[in-house]
């Protein structure tokens, strides 16, 4: 990153979404190269993922694509001649009065059987998309969730990925087949057409040169608005995501209660209106100018094929052609016209369509970093102590230029256990992310039992942390499967569960639930789902530690929303669950330090202190200043309520009343 910081969010300062514009006639073949490259290259991508989803829809589009291009002309063929039969035949109506001319009963037969074909084929049509519809935006939405799961934790810092994200989310869905539809109405509608110009050519060759000519306007208005369309979506991401954060915000039940006391709600309402009043001008402009442009074109159509048709009438008045050909040749007329005008929608909608994609294969392309540097990563030996070390580690975090740890050396050794201590921001929980490999450090070298933690293959390295985070998960599931989730590589143990609760305290209030272990937690999906507190929720997150099967455990303050009794309680199934097993905690509340093995002291995201909780409460540095402190508040408070329990009982006033007591 240069010294002016990151660029401004949503902008393309390198210039790599927008093609390079020719700067004279002899770049322009050049140009032309890039962009059709590129056009086809994301059409490509489109059939590949339709293929991937069924080879049957391509086969099923290609048929109706045939048919839908072939009916119209046969139709008005048909039509055609029916009017001509019936114009021929209205002399001799008196003699044949009541009968309709063998020929003509025929055509209208077969004008009925082609209708009949085309809604059969339309319905079709209808049904193939619906189904096919599904299953694309399906297979998509796999795709995404599947490289979710893929990419670096590290990529989820990034604003830029959120934006990738957000993009892909939003229109790759219904985006392919989309395209692939336009595609197969291009077929169709090129057929129609070419059939209905061999048709005029008979009258006259230059009727359908000119209806081209007029419509070349009206193609290069639709494709430069298709492309600031893009670009302008594209560009205002951000300005959709504050619209969407602030909506989701107003209407989420577990900010409803702040929003309320605090008077919130007309404060992001207007951020809202303020956001939402800048997106939607941008829009409005790029809107009204293409319509204006699109009416004066319009207008030139119109007089360019009332002239035409008043040619046509001419030609029948004169007997040149007959009352059936005017339908024939002014349907022709209408259909090359309307085709054209369909021909430049589709395929500027397709041109739009295929730059959107880009968000999607932009997505895909996000490459993971944290991969084993070996061709053949090692597997870390299970159940057995592990000697963690960090030697000058130092880290910061995507797109910043603050170092948040700073050359931290230090070693853990087998069966251990150590508590992280510091301030807020002093990058407790940024050491755990390094020593689980959810991030790469800037510099230096992570060790695991002597070895580069790069080296190991990182699904078998997960599998040796039980951990949970300050932002423990809480899954829309049931106590057991919250409980289970754990340790997914086996089926569930109910017995298992029930144990993990126990040590962590939460058996008693899951036995008091309406449906036990069984009770679905959060009210997504179900009505009878219950909603913890948030001491619950920390008791079943903290059981899910206890029931996974690791070799290391590590706690991000995991007893942060726990009363003190729950709190001790856990402690205590500590001691028992970490023997034989190394243990790192993060701890605000530093009497839970006092039993570690090791005190790790960070600083602005340096190792200040580290020893036994007698070692540096002797020091007397920054530790014994946090533990005093600490220590002090307590023993304030306690003698302070000690002090008012003795004034009361000597004033005879009652507990938490000012004043004497009240006689009855």
């Amino acid at each position: 990153m240069g010294p002016g910081g990151p660029p401004p969010f949503g902008q393309d300062p390198n210039g790599k979404l927008r093609e390079p514009k020719p700067k004279s006639i002899k770049e322009l073949p050049a140009y032309l190269r890039r962009t059709l490259g590129k056009f086809f290259s994301r059409m490509l991508y489109i059939y590949r993922i339709v293929w991937d989803t069924g080879p049957w829809i391509l086969f099923v589009m290609v048929l109706l694509a045939l048919l839908d291009g072939v009916l119209p002309i046969v139709s008005a063929l048909v039509g055609a001649r029916i009017l001509n039969g019936l114009s021929e035949a209205y002399p001799s109506v008196a003699e044949a009065a009541g009968t309709v001319p063998g020929t003509v009963l025929t055509f209208i037969i077969l004008s009925f059987g082609i209708s009949f074909v085309q809604a059969v084929a339309s319905r079709v049509n209808n049904i193939v998309t619906s189904i096919s519809g599904e299953l694309v935006a399906n297979n998509v939405n796999m795709k995404i969730m599947n490289k979710a799961r893929e990419v670096d934790v590290a990529s989820f810092d990034r604003p830029e990925f959120y934006e990738k994200l957000e993009n892909a989310s939003r229109e790759a869905g219904h985006r392919p087949l989309q395209i692939l539809n336009s595609n197969f109405s291009i077929v169709s509608t090129v057929i129609s057409m070419v059939s209905f110009i061999a048709v005029l050519w008979a009258i006259s060759p230059f009727a359908p040169l000119v209806i081209v000519l007029v419509s070349i306007p009206s193609a290069i208005i639709n494709f430069v608005y298709r492309k600031k369309n893009v670009f302008y979506l594209r560009f205002h991401s951000k300005d959709r995501r504050k619209m969407s954060y602030y909506s989701s915000l107003l209407t989420d039940k577990d900010m409803v209660k702040e929003l309320r006391i605090f008077g919130l709600y007309d404060n992001f309402i207007e951020r809202y209106k303020k956001v939402y009043g800048s997106y939607f001008a941008g829009l409005k402009k790029m809107y009204v100018g293409e319509g204006l442009l699109h009416i004066a074109v319009t207008l030139l159509t119109a007089a360019v094929n009332c002239f035409l048709f008043i040619f046509i009438a001419r030609g029948v008045y004169s007997g040149d052609y007959k009352v059936g050909d005017y339908s024939l040749y002014t349907g022709a007329l209408m259909s090359i016209s309307a085709g054209i005008s369909a021909l430049i929608a589709t395929t500027a909608g397709i041109y739009e369509g295929t730059l959107f994609i880009d968000n999607m294969i932009d997505f895909m392309n996000e490459k993971p970093t944290l991969v084993p540097s070996l061709p053949q990563p090692i597997k870390p030996q299970r159940h057995c102590g592990h000697r963690i070390e960090l030697r000058g580690v130092s880290f910061r975090y995507p797109g910043t230029e603050r170092d948040v740890l700073k050359k931290v050396n230090l070693t853990i050794e087998p069966g251990e256990t150590v508590v992280l201590v510091g301030l807020n921001g002093a990058g407790k929980t940024t050491l755990i992310k390094l020593l689980t490999r959810l991030y790469d450090p800037t510099e230096g070298t992570v060790l695991l039992d002597g070895r580069d933690i790069r080296e190991y293959d990182v699904g078998e390295l997960y599998k040796l942390y039980g951990i949970i985070f300050q932002d423990f998960g809480r899954y829309a599931a049931s106590v057991s499967e919250n409980v289970a989730f754990g340790d997914i590589s086996v089926p569930t143990d109910s017995e298992k569960v029930h144990r993990a609760a126990e040590e962590s305290s939460a058996d008693a209030f899951i036995r008091a639930l309406p449906d036990g272990y069984d009770t679905p937690l959060m009210r997504w999906f179900e009505e009878n789902g219950i909603e913890p507190s948030v001491g619950q929720w920390q008791k079943i997150a903290v059981a899910r530690a206890f029931y996974s099967d690791t070799d290391i455990m590590i706690l991000d303050e995991p007893t942060a929303s726990l009363d003190a009794i729950a709190e001790q309680q856990i402690y205590d199934q500590f001691d028992a669950l970490r023997r034989g097993k190394t243990t790192i905690f993060v701890s605000h509340r530093l009497s839970s330090a006092t039993v570690a093995d090791k005190i790790i002291v960070l600083m602005n995201g340096e190792i200040v202190e580290q020893g036994t909780h007698r070692e540096l409460i002797e020091l007397g540095g920054h530790y014994c200043e946090l533990f005093t402190t600490q220590a002090r508040r307590y023993l304030d408070e306690d003698a302070e309520n000690a002090g008012d329990a003795r004034g009361t009982r000597r004033e005879g006033t009652r507990p938490f009343e000012k004043g004497p007591a009240k006689t009855l």
